[in-house]
């Protein structure tokens, strides 16, 4: 922790800012253009400003977004300190990890909460597939790192916001449009329509991507909308809904030899049996919000969703379909009063999610459906949790007081439908209460010191309590020896925002430091047996790390980025049974490093915004990232190789009072460095590697036409 405070001290004496009072902040425009005033509401499901509470929050801004490549989450979120971004076949299945959680999941992300317009993306069980997001609409993203499961189920990790582009300042039609290598085309167009009581967004996109590698072409369906209506002048009706039709080919982990000798091949099982995915799903969400008694003084929102997924895969050794129908509600109220002459804030509320819908499976013969249905079941999945959080100032304007607590109870069940003697039904119950404190402390109206304390609990999802033949009870429909992950989280930050308005000399430094320590039990690890992943309980694991993010002006129209991130993340206690072609083999990793996890993390971006006339403005960015090697099992005997890459864009916008184009050029990886994209944990066959993105032409141009 010395660190965070010997970095924090460096910078405040490397540059001499006048630390403005608060008063004369409110008359400086530029500072409220920085952030100083920004909120969150997913940190703490209620509006309080950054600066205010005892978490690292990060927040990618809408005029981040305007230009580059838009294809996945890794396009809007590989800048954002502590994440690391990881990407199957380039495009699908992006892994993404906050301290460790979320490094398991193959198909998904897990043990961090996504949620799209504060709507939980993320299925009842935790697991969360980002199909179904505009990334070339949105507004802005909210990213809270660190233990949240307080306030959110299965949030261990972290949680993300997609946030939609709705508050447009005009009214307007547009175009967009995306072209690149292999065989990369976006094309879609936005609609924004808005009153005084009204106001309407729609986009739609189709993408179509060959791929860079054998077996790896795809094309999705994107619509999506959203619509506000105010009533009155305290409460607003939200209605959201999307719709998804994709397909994408799956072209597998390669072994080390075959990633050496050619690293854009699909594995030969992949192609023998024509691996892939055809998903079509939909979803509608309404939410009601309104207001009470004096101003600000009381909030209620209630939010229903469902949806449908119907699910189409071949794999090895099973061709399934599936459908999936979930519900489920939201309830939040918000009170702010004073106690004790002091200011203080609580929230407490509920969520609802329920899934279930029948799933049937057949071989897989050469790619193609056998006709015998080989298991057939309903999987179900209900989750109920009650939060609730009081944030206190204890000292004005100083030191406040946060404490949440949330108690989740979850239940999974596997019904057969087909008579068998071979499988017997069966269900998991699991409940978790999960308390969190956390005290931040202003140095100055700037700068604060954090810190906080709490417990999680992450429960496993459907495709994790999976039973295996390997289990001490392989008829059970679901794995019994299977427990949640639970975790003691500790970390301490500093975080603030600078300004030096009297020159033009390192106009500002917005900076986060965190340090953190988290000792885990049972941790939820995969392994692999005949191109099949299951799961299993690790014993002990200690993760401490420090994340460190600075933005700075370092001259008039410059703007740079330095984000660290250090690991060691080790598994303390881990006696284990691995299995190899050869047989079983008893194992112990204790004190082995955890696999897919790099220990070090740099990325360095600059940008250099230049303005040619009062209509014509544009920016050059030169971004670049380095990922030290990481091991690819917990056996530690393979790793995938450090590896450092460079991304640089071109783009210029013209706007006027009608019109607005945005147009830009970029070259990823632009060295065109071979490195492993994509890490496939504890692989039977040694299969880890996947291919990460070769040197990538794109282009953009986007056409605003306002009214």
């Amino acid at each position: 922790m010395k660190i965070i405070f010997g970095i924090t001290c460096a910078l405040i004496l490397l540059f001499p800012f006048q630390l403005l009072p608060q008063e004369e902040e409110k008359e400086k425009a530029d500072t409220l253009e920085y952030g100083l005033e920004e909120v969150t509401i997913v940190g703490t499901r209620t509006k309080e400003k950054i600066i205010d509470i005892p978490y690292s929050v990060f927040s990618v801004e809408k005029k981040e977004l305007m230009f580059g490549k838009k294809v996945s989450a890794k396009s809007v979120l590989a800048d954002v300190p502590g994440l690391f971004l990881q990407s199957r076949y380039g495009n699908s299945d992006l892994r993404v990890s906050i301290r460790g959680f979320g490094n398991r999941s193959n198909t998904g992300i897990r043990g961090v909460r996504i949620l799209q317009d504060g709507i939980p993306e993320s299925e009842p069980d935790g697991e969360t597939v980002l199909d179904a997001i505009d990334f070339t609409s949105l507004g802005g993203v909210e990213v809270v790192k660190g233990n949240l499961s307080s306030l959110y189920a299965n949030a261990p990790g972290g949680v993300i916001d997609f946030k939609t582009d709705i508050y447009f300042p005009d009214e307007f039609v547009s175009s967009t449009n995306q072209f690149g290598q292999y065989g990369f085309r976006q094309n879609g167009f936005k609609l924004g329509l808005k009153n005084n009581e009204n106001r309407f967004f729609l986009s739609y996109y189709y993408r179509n991507l060959n791929g860079y590698r054998n077996h790896s072409d795809e094309y999705q369906h994107l619509l999506s909308s959203v619509y506000e209506g105010y009533l009155g002048t305290r409460s607003s009706i939200t209605v959201l809904g999307n719709y998804v039709n994709g397909f994408n080919r799956i072209p597998g982990s390669l072994t080390k030899e075959e990633y050496e000798s050619d690293p854009f091949m699909a594995s030969p099982t992949a192609e023998a049996f024509n691996f892939r995915r055809i998903t079509k799903k939909g979803r509608l969400a309404v939410k009601y919000r309104t207001g009470f008694g004096a101003m600000d003084a009381n909030e209620l929102e209630i939010t229903g969703y469902g949806g449908i997924k119907e699910l189409e895969k071949a794999d090895y050794p099973d061709y399934t379909l599936s459908t999936r129908y979930s519900l489920g509600a939201l309830i939040r109220y918000a009170n702010r009063s004073v106690i004790a002459d002091r200011q203080n804030t609580f929230t407490a509320g509920m969520d609802y999610a329920y899934q279930s819908g029948p799933v049937n499976q057949f071989e897989n013969t050469a790619g193609n459906r056998d006709l015998e249905v080989t298991n057939s079941y309903d999987a179900k999945v209900s989750n109920i949790g009650f939060y609730f959080l009081d944030h206190y100032n204890i000292l004005e304007q100083k030191l406040d007081l946060f404490f949440s607590s949330r108690y989740d109870l979850s239940v999974f069940s596997n019904d057969i439908f087909i008579p068998s003697i071979l499988y017997i039904d069966s269900s998991k119950t699991f409940n978790a209460f999960t308390p969190k404190i956390g005290l931040n402390f202003k140095i100055t109206s700037e700068i604060a010191l954090y810190t906080s304390y709490g417990l999680s609990y992450d429960f496993p999802a459907l495709t994790e309590l999976e039973n295996n033949p390997l289990s001490s009870n392989p008829r059970y429909t679901l794995n019994p020896d299977i427990d949640p992950s639970k975790s003691n989280n500790f970390e301490l930050g500093i975080k603030g925002n600078l300004f030096n308005t009297g020159s033009d000399f390192m106009k500002k430094v917005i900076f986060d430091i965190t340090g953190f320590y988290y000792k885990i039990t049972d941790e939820i690890v995969p392994f692999i047996i005949n191109e099949k992943t299951y799961f299993r309980n690790a014993a002990k694991t200690n993760r401490k790390g420090i994340e460190l993010g600075i933005k700075t002006e370092p001259f008039e129209e410059t703007e740079m980025v330095v984000n660290y991130t250090y690991t060691d993340f080790k598994y303390d206690e881990f006696l284990t049974t691995n299995y190899t072609p050869s047989g079983q083999v008893q194992e112990d990793y204790s004190g082995n490093y955890e696999p897919s996890v790099p220990k070090h993390i740099v990325n360095f971006i600059f940008n250099y915004d230049f303005e040619i006339t009062d209509d014509i403005s544009g920016l050059l960015q030169w971004d670049c990232d380095y990922i030290a090697k990481l091991y690819v099992d917990d056996a530690n005997s393979a790793t995938a190789p450090d590896y450092f890459y460079g991304n640089i864009m071109l783009g210029a916008s013209y706007n006027t009072e009608l019109l607005g184009v945005v147009f830009y050029v970029g070259l990823n990886n632009i060295f065109d460095r071979r490195y492993v994209g994509f890490v496939n944990i504890n692989d039977y066959y040694g299969r880890y590697y996947e291919t990460g993105e070769p040197r990538t032409f794109y282009s953009g141009l986007n056409v605003n036409l306002k009214f």
